[in-house]
């Protein structure tokens, strides 16, 4: 795989379709608001954990909120 690439999300636009505040997000999956806040700015890669509880509270699939660029 190109070393090269960047793991992207939507995590800020699917957040936001379903009316939650990054504080919101954050109580729903157990994480801090810093932590979402970083997630959205590309900042902090979340662990596959997370990044699938943030799937599953979305109600989005993995290709969905991330991708590579």
């Amino acid at each position: 795989m190109d070393e090269s690439l960047i793991l992207k999300n939507r995590l800020k636009v699917a957040r936001a379709e379903k009316g939650l505040s990054q504080n919101d997000l954050a109580k729903l999956v157990g994480v801090s608001r810093t932590t979402i806040s970083s997630i959205e700015t590309g900042q902090f890669n979340p662990t596959a954990r997370l990044a699938l509880i943030l799937c599953i509270a979305l109600d989005k699939t993995f290709e969905e909120l991330f991708y590579f660029e």
